[in-house]
């Protein structure tokens, strides 16, 4: 190993075959110039001189370094070469002549192959002044001595690049890297009947699923990224098997493991404080905002089990395509704005007619273990969540089209030490008919805390908590039969997982999902999910 960094540290000296060559010919050249007797001060010399020009005297009773197995600080040659290259300003390789230590030959040939190449290029740019012709002998009789582990080294080189030039032929793109996320999932839930009033049972029978993410991220300045993500999937949609949102798990969804492009994205920076966004498919209000504060367990391959506990649910009043900015006034401060909406792409809609989501958001971090944010999110037909009550996704019961709706939001998150997080939230939503008759209203509400503790068993995995309520509806002006259509019991969100990391690459999560009085209705049964999440990534 220490003979391939040496290798390496060589090729980053940029003495290539190709320069190797050069000398040769130039030590030909000169060789006969001076045998000729032609040589005169104008010419090029070359380090490897004549073989008729005789060594100093003070070094015709020294050994042979070919004698020698090893280099020692001590001998005349180590004391030489590195004197030498302090006085020409050679960069040597590896740090051989540090700590006082014993060189091998080949560590030896390393340095002093750099060392000719150096004084070879002061040479060939018209400085040979500056280079002793003592120099010059001694290290023409040192790459003598030492030819063969030259000609090793050099071979090595060559094949070095052969390696290199091919990977460079091979790789994918210059400009994309190539980022991936497999997952397996084991599924099961446990109850009665449905949540939806139905009075169907519950599905509960053993699934496995996966989801497979492929992830090309393009840079063209360095600073900008291209994201394409590539989809396919086939985990079941468990809100559809409990008759609740409340029961969806963070990574479902259903392509038939058919693959689409299920986001695409590019940022770019203006400046050093201004990052730009634009989302032409998949984008949401959460991928314009600086964060949303839960780092732990927002993650839907590595985080939460559920979509519920991974971020303040009224961040998902929005999706499809959209523009954000995000402004750092300093480094703890920032401020966030969006805009995003879907079938934008239709002429019948545009972006007079589309649903829509727009967001604010400032967010401080005074310290890198704390963080607060400010959200104000203004959303059109965009209020179900896909998190809490059907009343609270649709608080005017499918009798209105144009619902508008101002959200407000405070998260938190607080690193008390380097293995315990807390994080919270509390989000707040008054939603309008604004085609009904009076302009009804109605309240939402919902909060959440969260635990995760680090390292827990292993580097790198973690013990997740979450409770909390989903959103519910909590007051409304519009009336079905005589009657408020508000929520008139609580739901309580209660999960753990232990994300377990057994390599950088592969992690395995256990999780547990309790959801209570589900539908913010007591009658209905409480909720059971288990799960085994595997996540491979590359």
């Amino acid at each position: 190993m220490k003979l391939l960094k040496v290798i390496w540290n060589v090729g980053k000296q940029s003495f290539l075959p190709a320069i190797a060559t050069v000398l040769l010919l130039t030590a030909e050249t000169l060789a006969s110039e001076v045998d000729e007797g032609s040589y005169s001060s104008t010419s090029t010399p070359s380090v490897f001189v004549s073989q008729n020009i005789n060594h100093a005297d003070s070094l015709t009773q020294i050994n042979a370094v070919s004698d020698l197995a090893e280099i020692l600080p001590s001998d005349w040659e180590a004391q030489y070469l590195q004197s030498l290259m302090q006085r020409y300003g050679v960069t040597e390789t590896d740090n051989t002549f540090g700590g006082n230590r014993v060189m091998t030959r080949y560590e030896f040939a390393a340095n002093l192959w750099t060392t000719i190449n150096h004084i070879n290029k002061l040479i060939l740019a018209g400085n040979s002044k500056l280079v002793a012709q003592e120099d010059l002998e001694t290290l023409k009789r040192l790459g003598t001595e030492f030819a063969q582990e030259l000609e090793i080294l050099q071979g090595r080189v060559k094949r070095l690049e052969a390696h290199v030039s091919s990977l460079e032929a091979q790789q994918f793109s210059t400009t994309t890297k190539l980022e991936g996320e497999v997952l397996f999932a084991v599924a099961a839930v446990a109850s009665g009947d449905k949540a939806d009033n139905s009075g169907e049972p519950i599905s509960d029978n053993l699934t496995f699923s996966n989801r497979v993410r492929l992830n090309l991220d393009t840079s063209f300045t360095g600073k900008d990224r291209l994201r394409t993500r590539l989809q396919a999937r086939n985990v079941p949609e468990l809100d559809e098997a409990t008759g609740t949102d409340m029961a969806r798990l963070a990574f479902q969804g259903d392509s038939s493991n058919e693959f689409e492009i299920s986001l695409l994205e590019y940022r770019f920076p203006i400046g050093e404080q201004v990052m730009v966004y634009l989302e032409a498919v998949g984008g949401d209000l959460d991928d314009v905002v600086v964060d949303t504060l839960n780092p732990y367990l927002s993650g839907s391959g590595s985080g939460s089990i559920s979509r519920f506990a991974q971020r303040n649910p009224i961040y998902r009043q929005g999706e499809g395509a959209g523009v954000g900015i995000v402004y750092n006034f300093t480094e703890a401060l920032s401020l966030s704005l969006g805009y995003v909406a879907d079938d934008i792409n239709q002429p019948e809609l545009g972006l007079s007619k589309s649903r829509y989501g727009a967001i604010a958001q400032l967010t401080l971090q005074p310290s890198e273990n704390t963080g607060v944010g400010l959200t104000y999110i203004r959303s059109y037909n965009n209020q179900d969540t896909g998190t809490g009550s059907r009343r609270a996704n649709d608080p005017f019961n499918e009798q209105s089209d144009a619902i508008t709706a101002d959200s407000f939001g405070l998260e938190t998150a607080i690193a008390l030490n380097p293995s315990f997080t807390l994080t919270g939230w509390v989000g707040f939503t008054l939603a309008t008919a604004e085609d009904l008759p009076n302009e009804p209203m109605a309240n939402i509400f919902n909060w959440a805390l969260t635990l995760a503790f680090i390292d827990v068993g292993t580097e790198g995995s973690i013990v997740g908590i979450a409770i909390g309520q989903p959103p519910k509806v909590t007051s409304n002006d519009f009336e079905v039969a005589g009657e408020a259509y508000k929520d008139e019991d609580t739901s309580w969100h209660l999960e753990a997982f232990w994300r377990y990391q057994v390599s950088d690459n592969i992690a395995i999560t256990p999780g547990l999902l309790v959801v209570t009085n589900p539908e913010s209705d007591r009658d209905n049964n409480t909720i059971y999910i288990g799960t085994i999440r595997t996540t491979f990534s590359f």
